[in-house]
């Protein structure tokens, strides 16, 4: 009925509205703060923001990331939500059209973006965010295909004149125990880690709140693009605490190497060893943004990843 550009608008539109209510959620929720009241205000003067400061993006762009009232700083963090959820919407629906699919990934970018930002700045994963989504994951597993095992282990019968609302009903069903097998595979897996982690150095590696994100994921994803997220999100944030790890040694070693007589960098590879063990990775911002990257191209690096093995046979 409408052109695709128009529809396109649409939901970019919708993602930049989205969005500027995902900055509310990503300050409010971790200080407990209602996120329907009171009105938005600058958190340094306290100042309400009038609705013409607070079209998103654009009133950032034009104030330059200042209060219009007491000129502080705003980060331009703002921006950056609201734009990229508006860009994650409109590639919702250039791959699934308009559809459930799209919808459902709309939902999905929105509380992993949300989450992503959220673990970055808090180092906390609220429980109103995955809770719920772990909830609408499901519902929507009902009428958006979730792949797994369980096309395979129960097949599909035909019955009577009605067999097409029947088939549709066993394909629901079947999404609906994959969503429920990735759950289980995603907030298991996370938690095992944890527990033998916790057993092996007597300290909590992995929160549960990092675990309830995986449910949440694996009800989107199904079991085997969940594992997926899981590997690549835990190469990813080895690789990150390998990098902090080597800045923090360089600090040490140059400030180890001004001084004559001291073996620089034994002492500087200690410090740095000392120092990381207060340093809390927040590993819920890579398993977030690997859960947005594999709703979208998960299948596709799968299948690359796998034509590699062909080609070298």
């Amino acid at each position: 009925m409408y052109p695709e550009w128009i529809l396109g608008a649409g939901f970019f539109s919708f993602g930049l509205i989205f969005g500027s209510f995902l900055n509310v959620c990503i300050y409010r929720l971790p200080r407990g703060l209602s996120v329907v009241s009171p009105r938005s205000a600058c958190p340094e003067c306290h100042t309400p923001i009038a609705a013409f400061d607070n079209i998103p993006v654009l009133s950032w762009l034009i104030l330059r990331g200042r209060c219009r009232h007491c000129g502080v700083r705003i980060t331009p963090r703002y921006a950056v939500v609201e734009l990229t959820c508006g860009l994650l919407f409109l590639l919702s629906f250039l791959r699934n059209g308009l559809s459930v699919d799209a919808a459902k990934g709309c939902v999905l970018c929105f509380l992993f973006l949300g989450l992503a930002f959220t673990d970055a700045e808090t180092h906390l994963l609220p429980d109103v965010m995955t809770l719920p989504g772990l909830g609408v994951a499901l519902i929507f597993s009902f009428f958006s295909s979730v792949p797994g095992p369980a096309y395979y282990l129960f097949p599909i019968h035909f019955h009577g004149a009605s067999s097409l609302l029947q088939v549709d009903t066993q394909l629901g069903l079947r999404s609906l125990a994959n969503a429920l097998i990735g759950a289980a595979v995603g907030s298991g897996f996370l938690y095992a880690i944890g527990w033998i982690y916790l057993k092996l150095r007597n300290v909590e590696g992995i929160g549960f709140g990092d675990v309830k994100l995986m449910a949440m994921a694996g009800a989107f994803l199904g079991p085997i693009l969940t594992l997926f997220v899981l590997c690549i999100a835990s190469l990813l944030g080895g690789a990150y605490g390998i990098f902090v790890l080597l800045t923090v040694f360089w600090k040490r070693f140059a400030r180890y190497r001004a001084r004559p007589g001291t073996q620089a960098a034994s002492r500087a590879w200690q410090a740095a060893q000392i120092a990381m063990r207060g340093v809390e990775i927040p590993f819920g911002v890579f398993l977030s943004i690997m859960s947005i990257v594999t709703w979208f191209y998960g299948t596709q690096m799968i299948r690359a990843y796998m034509d590699l093995f062909r080609i070298r046979g």
